[in-house]
């Protein structure tokens, strides 16, 4: 069903699409295009879920465990790339490792590689071949095997982050039901609730197609762009309080009309909100990861970069629709809804010049009010009472 905001019809072929984001007057159909959006977000999770659970995550060290070395990235032929450490533990150990990473800058950058679990004469091994090939330089200037240090990682510690992750989500996601169910309604809780599970779900769903690296900076930053979302659905939600305050006593609008309007009265604010949030976290992305080549600060930004998209994409095209057909579900919405038709072909036949009969209401007020007035006494001759008197 399509939904627009009456007396927009007219306006809206003439209006530029950046003045009706503006002025906000519900040109855009939102709301009544739904259909289409749960199709598209639909296939987008299920996508998302079978990627999940086919494909799995590309679990960094932190989960799974394994070796970690770090050496200073100047040698004494010069810079040290990761490609010369990456083709050197190639000729140690046989396999390649799995991160080689450059971090820091200036005259405190490092190299760290990740790798499983090795032994202690591999570790040895890896060591003796860096140093031979690449002559790694300590404080001094000096070429020093010492200043290639080595440390093993247990898979443990990023397990207790995950369960600690999940019982804050859990908790998080009680602590938001009952805020909106008691600041808003039922209705609006459950429609949150889908549209934060909807993000959760992408973001780790795109983690696990395109093969990321799940650190506990990504578990960390996932309950980060919860935040966000919650805070631009209650701000669309909010809107909709407001417009709909009274809706039943009034034939103007239904039900998602005033839902579709809230939801382009709050767009252009949707938008440079979520401009604004993402500008520093591509800044830290491109700054932190690109130049810097921090690890910690690219899986960071990278999580609150896609959460933060979904959460903006599930607020205005997820969350208001859903809290629409959920609506429409109570019968005193569906007879509202029938009304505002009634009244507005009447008001079509009117300006048409057809005949329309009056509403049942004013027909029964007219009648009632032709019934109750009392007879007129006979005239005499000359149309005023005879003035006798009965004994």
């Amino acid at each position: 069903m399509k939904v627009t905001t009456p007396g927009t019809e007219g306006t809206r072929r003439r209006e530029s699409v950046f003045h009706r984001l503006y002025v906000g007057t519900g040109a855009f159909d939102i709301v009544g295009k739904r259909a289409r959006w749960y199709v598209s977000l639909g296939l987008l999770v299920l996508v998302c879920i079978g990627s999940i659970g086919f494909k799995g995550f590309n679990l960094g060290i932190d989960f799974e465990g394994g070796t970690k070395l770090q050496m200073p990235a100047v040698g004494a032929q010069g810079p040290i790339s990761d490609s010369q450490v990456q083709d050197a533990f190639r000729e140690a150990v046989g396999r390649p490792a799995e991160t080689v990473q450059v971090v820091g800058t200036g005259a405190n950058q490092t190299i760290q590689i990740r790798t499983e679990a090795l032994d202690v004469e591999e570790v040895g091994a890896v060591k003796q071949t860096l140093f031979t090939q690449l002559q790694p330089l300590d404080a001094q200037g000096r070429p020093s095997e010492q200043v290639i240090s080595d440390s093993a990682v247990s898979g443990t510690w990023g397990g207790e982050i995950t369960q600690q992750a999940l019982i804050a989500l859990g908790v998080f996601l009680v602590l938001v039901t009952v805020f909106l169910a008691f600041y808003f309604e039922k209705w609006m809780a459950v429609a949150a609730l889908v549209a934060l599970l909807h993000d959760v779900v992408v973001t780790a769903g795109v983690y696990s197609l395109i093969g990321f690296e799940v650190t506990p900076s990504t578990v960390i930053g996932l309950l980060t762009i919860l935040g966000f979302s919650l805070y631009d659905t209650v701000v669309v939600f909010d809107k909709v309080k407001e417009n709909t305050r009274g809706l039943l006593g009034l034939t103007r609008r239904t039900y998602p009309e005033a839902a579709n309007l809230a939801v382009n009265q709050t767009l252009m604010r949707s938008i440079n909100t979520s401009v604004i949030a993402l500008l520093p976290v591509a800044g830290l992305l491109v700054v932190g990861a690109g130049m810097l080549g921090v690890g910690m600060l690219r899986d960071l930004a990278l999580v609150q970069l896609i959460g933060m998209t979904a959460g903006v994409i599930s607020s205005i095209f997820l969350a208001t629709p859903l809290l629409v057909d959920l609506k429409m579900r109570e019968s005193k919405y569906r007879e509202h809804e029938v009304k505002v038709q009634q009244r507005r072909e009447r008001a079509a036949a009117k300006a048409a010049g057809e005949d329309v009969p009056e509403e049942a209401p004013k027909q029964a007020v007219s009648a009632g009010a032709g019934t109750s007035r009392r007879p007129s006494r006979p005239a005499g001759k000359s149309g005023r009472p005879s003035g006798k008197r009965r004994r």
